[in-house]
């Protein structure tokens, strides 16, 4: 019998074994698959990450053109490994104009605590203890969306959305000593207990969420309006189908998940205050590396200024939340589900009130992960979803040749990733 032409070839032969192997891969167990996408999207980091470093020269951490380990443990990698080391200082150090000065404050504690623990355990050093955590909790992460993601979709676009998420152009920060991987398994893990209507197993989750990135404002406000919206399914006038009335025990579980979720959002403020003794520790601490006093939205307006100029500049956060309320009435967002989409809502309300947007804004664009999905929905094509990844390959390079490598700009200092 006559082989196929396309099998004659090398070209065709390669492809068929490829097509071959997808079709088996395709019957492995979800978790291995996810595993499998996240461990090959931390070696493209990787990668990315070894070449930047053979290009990095004269910094504040090493000599010029470290290795990989040396070159991942920069920036607040470094923060956290003080806290690990050193706690947290009782009296708030101050600068040569009396103001606060940088210090650990900053930095949520779960992570170098961790770290603490694992060190005294296997006798691993600090930033190699919290590197670890942070790949383990990485992969985590990704095994928990895909369980948040199979809520709302199928096998084939959950998987396509964790490949999303696991080759976002900040997605690197999943394998280096930052707070955020562990952060985002918390956060995924507590969406999905919501999503699911485990209110009560979702508040340890929350308080430990609570503690390693400041993540509980805008999830408490979630958990509020959660709230909200159910009390009028349950006592509204309007008839709704009876499997998405929520029962009275649900909405007291949901009611306590709000005062812990508020709670845990004011600990370490408040933790920040016991031991300093200043009640706004935390906050001058935070606002040290902006430079100015906190205000809500005058960064955003300062910022557009800065970028568009005086008139376009006031303008320009206002199209931003038209640009942003118009994804989340679109199509692929709205079928996200109510939970997801007041998160979303939520996490860039906290970010336009609070945040003061820079280089680091891109980072912490991470929690906003469900819409990861929503993209996934965007298409069902290959095509679509195979450039989508290569794009965020190319835009991982920029932002790791860009903020992560250290060149000091004309003033001092660097952009911060």
């Amino acid at each position: 019998m006559t082989q196929p032409v396309e099998t004659r070839t090398p070209r065709g032969r390669l492809a068929t074994r490829l097509r071959r192997v997808v079709a088996h891969a395709a019957s492995w167990p979800w978790w291995v698959q996810v595993a499998l996408i996240f461990i090959a999207s931390r070696l493209v980091s990787a990668c990315i990450f070894m070449a930047a470093a053979l290009q990095q020269g004269v910094n504040p951490w090493f000599p010029p053109a470290p290795d990989y380990w040396n070159f991942i443990t920069i920036w607040d990698g470094r923060w956290y490994a003080e806290a690990a080391n050193n706690g947290y200082p009782s009296v708030l150090p101050v600068n040569a104009n009396g103001g606060v000065a940088e210090n650990s404050w900053a930095f949520y504690p779960l992570f170098p605590y961790l770290a603490r623990a694992l060190g005294a355990f296997t006798g691993l050093a600090t930033l190699p203890a919290l590197t670890l955590i942070a790949v383990v909790a990485g992969l985590g992460a990704a095994l928990v969306l895909y369980k948040l993601f199979r809520e709302f979709a199928g096998r084939t676009a959950a998987l396509w959305a964790v490949t999303f998420f696991s080759m976002f152009p900040v997605s690197a920060i999943l394998q280096v000593p930052y707070a955020e991987s562990l952060n985002t398994l918390l956060l995924a893990g507590s969406l999905l207990l919501v999503v699911r209507r485990k209110y009560l197993a979702a508040m340890p989750v929350v308080l430990l969420m609570c503690l390693s990135r400041p993540t509980g404002v805008p999830f408490a406000a979630m958990a509020g309006l959660l709230l909200l919206n159910n009390l009028w399914k349950r006592f509204g006038r309007r008839p709704e189908p009876a499997g998405s009335i929520p029962t009275l025990r649900e909405l007291g579980s949901l009611a306590a998940l709000v005062v812990v979720g508020v709670a845990g959002a004011l600990a370490w403020p408040a933790i920040a205050w016991a031991v300093t003794g200043d009640p706004l520790a935390y906050t001058k601490t935070e606002t040290v590396w902006r430079g100015d006093d906190l205000v809500p939205f005058k960064p955003w307006f300062e910022t557009g200024q800065m970028l568009f100029g005086p008139v376009l500049g006031i303008l320009a956060p206002f199209v931003f939340v038209a640009l942003f309320t118009l994804l989340m009435l679109s199509k692929p967002v709205q079928a996200l589900g109510t939970e997801l989409r007041l998160w979303c809502t939520c996490y860039m309300g906290y970010l336009l009130v609070f945040l003061h947007p820079q280089t680091s804004t891109f980072r912490m664009l991470l929690p906003l992960f469900p819409l990861a999905l929503s993209a996934a929905w965007l298409s069902r094509s290959k095509a679509y979803r195979g450039t989508v990844v290569v794009m965020f390959f190319l835009l991982q390079i920029v932002w790791i040749v860009w903020l992560w490598a250290w060149a000091q700009l004309p003033g001092g200092g660097d952009y911060p990733p």
